[in-house]
């Protein structure tokens, strides 16, 4: 356990440098719009560290669990069963205390010390950051659609404008002056409800550019800040288990009958 948590550390303080790194760091490679892929891969990654934060907290939870049932276990077969006063004080008198007796003490003493609370508010911390990137991505995708469903009607309503603004002109040197009133009146109506599409295009367009460049900026500005508070705790969290453990190990060694001779 020491060594594991000895490179556990080694591993956050380094990931610790890296993502610190990334503040002074300009992004310019990264999408600059969301697509399925990117959104899919986000909503894995979110899925991911809310499972990492409920197995860190079952980790944490049953260890603690564990060792105190130990120390109950032990206390247990410690307690004598006496027939006797007589035998209870002389039982008592040439009682031995076990060696891991003060291993599973110190065991469950320093585990109620772990910073592990911190630990486990960075790790929800950051799944929140994820969760919110996510609905800022689906919102982005949304305009996106709605930009798609527009340009269609757009280029609909433009290419039967267009057809019948050809059959219009083919017509109107046959017709009477009244009649071509009428038809460029009518004309105008086409015209600008065709405009009125195109408008709608380009303000829902503009709004779309806008919307994709302020989701990767949100983004990457919250990774820069959640990263490094994630990574620190982590950081810390094993550093504290590593010397828990190297604790608990000079207890063992302590504790060994030393051979004569």
């Amino acid at each position: 356990m020491c060594t594991m948590w000895d490179a556990m550390h080694f591993h956050h303080s380094n990931q610790l440098k890296l993502v610190a790194g990334l503040r002074a760091c300009e992004i310019v490679l990264a999408p600059r719009e969301t697509s399925e892929e990117h959104h899919e891969t986000t909503i894995q990654l979110w899925q991911i560290v809310r499972e990492w934060h409920s197995q860190f907290q079952n980790f944490i939870t049953h260890q603690k669990e564990y060792i105190k049932a130990l120390n109950s276990w032990l206390k247990l077969n410690l307690t004598p069963i006496e027939s006797s006063l007589k035998e209870k004080v002389s039982s008592s008198s040439g009682q031995v205390k076990p060696p891991i007796q003060n291993l599973l003490q110190a065991w469950h003493d320093q585990l109620q010390k772990l910073p592990d609370g911190f630990a486990k508010s960075a790790i929800y911390s950051f799944s929140e950051v994820i969760n919110t990137i996510v609905i800022h991505q689906e919102d982005e995708l949304k305009l996106k659609e709605r930009c798609e469903e527009t340009r269609k009607e757009f280029f609909r309503k433009k290419r039967n404008f267009e057809d019948w603004h050809r059959k219009y002109i083919e017509k109107r040197a046959g017709q009477a002056s009244s009649e071509e009133a009428n038809q460029k009146d009518l004309l105008e109506e086409r015209k600008f409800a065709v405009e009125s599409v195109e408008i709608r295009l380009k303000s829902e367009e503009e709004t779309y550019q806008r919307t994709c460049k302020e989701v990767r900026e949100k983004s990457v500005g919250s990774l820069r800040n959640k990263l490094p508070e994630l990574f620190h705790a982590l950081s810390d969290f094993s550093l504290a288990c590593s010397d828990m453990y190297k604790q608990l190990q000079i207890i063992t060694q302590s504790e060994k009958p030393v051979s004569a001779g």
